[in-house]
Order: structure tokens, then C-alpha cells, then sequence
């Protein structure tokens, strides 16, 4: 079947359940593909937040949950991971259990796009800038002044970073790492 086709016959498919009363929910948004963030810049980008027992750590597409369960391992720090992708999240509980820090993280199916990040102290990223320019109203908007943001690799378009600096993983590669302080004013 072609493409056309194929297309052609969803849309058919989706005219037919509309007529029918269906409710089709909206697609959910896929901010960046499932890339794994390195150990080295996982411990990077949670000593430039200046993580510590108090925190409590949002990971946004949290993949495996290696941010949110090594800030609770290596600090104390309470976690939330949120990823669309629900084998994602049932491989990051898993790893949070295999650690023994399931009491203090948790992980949700959720868009990024619709999630209450209000209780953040810390918001971690590794998503595409658009994805991030994306956020950035959201994340302003509800995160409290001294919040702070840490991207890897992508910026937040027009918002300048309080902090970058560079970071080795592993196998030699240079990454880029982001930090932006939240002040209280929502940013579009």
C-alpha cells in the first residue's frame, strides 16, 4: 500500500468514527526521539543545577529515568519523571526499584506539553530547541523565581542561559549543557 493510500484510508477511517460519535483524541506531542543521556552528563548536568537533598527534580521525556534516580541516589533529592512513551516509564520504574530509590521518585505517561511541573525546584532537558522553545512558556509560567532549567545540548531560542559550559562523555564527545534561573517572569 502506498502512502497516499494509506493516508486515504485513515482519513476515511477517522470520517467514518466522526459521523459515528466517536471522540478521537488529540496526538499526543513527541518533543525529540528516545536518546539515552550519557552517565557523565547525567552527573554533569545535576552538579551545575547544584542539586541537593531538598530538591525535587522533574525529568521532561525522562526516557530509562537515569536523571531522576541518580538525583536520588547521589542527593537525597526527590524526583518526578515524565515521559509519553509508556514502555519508557515502565523500564524507568523498574530502574528506580533495581536502585532502591522507588520511595522517592515517581514516573508518569504524560505529555510534557500538559504536565504541572509547579512543584519543580529543578527541570532537566534533552529535547530538541524547538521542543524547548516550546516548553519555555509553560516552565516560566509555573515554576517558582530560582527554579532552575538544565538543557543538554539545546538551547531556549531568544532566552539566554544564566550558565553553559561543555562536558566529555564517556567515549570523548563534547556536550553542551544549559542552565537557566527562573525570575518570576513568563517568557513566550
Amino acid at each position: 500500500m502506498t502512502t497516499r493510500n494509506a493516508l486515504l484510508l485513515l482519513t476515511s477511517f477517522t470520517l467514518i468514527a466522526v459521523a459515528a460519535g466517536a471522540v478521537i483524541p488529540a496526538p499526543q506531542q513527541n518533543l525529540a526521539p528516545y536518546v539515552p543521556t550519557p552517565q557523565r552528563v547525567v552527573d554533569r548536568m545535576l552538579k551545575l543545577a547544584q542539586v541537593t537533598s531538598k530538591d525535587v527534580v522533574y525529568d521532561l521525556g525522562c526516557g530509562d529515568g537515569r536523571i531522576v534516580i541518580t538525583a536520588a541516589k547521589k542527593y537525597g533529592a526527590r524526583g518526578v519523571g515524565i515521559d509519553i512513551d509508556p514502555d519508557r516509564i515502565r523500564e524507568s520504574q523498574e530502574n528506580a526499584k533495581t536502585a532502591g530509590v522507588e520511595e522517592l521518585v515517581s514516573f508518569k505517561v504524560q505529555d510534557a506539553m500538559k504536565a504541572d511541573v509547579s512543584e519543580a525546584s529543578v527541570v532537566t532537558l534533552y529535547l530538541l530547541s524547538s521542543s524547548n522553545e516550546l516548553l519555555r512558556p509553560m516552565l516560566t509560567k509555573q515554576l517558582k523565581p530560582g527554579a532552575r532549567i538544565v538543557s543538554h545540548a539545546f538551547g531556549m531560542g531568544d532566552w539566554p542561559p544564566s550558565k553553559s559550559e561543555t562536558v566529555s562523555d564517556s567515549d570523548g564527545f563534547s556536550r553542551t549543557l544549559y542552565l537557566w534561573i527562573t525570575d518570576g517572569t513568563v517568557r513566550p
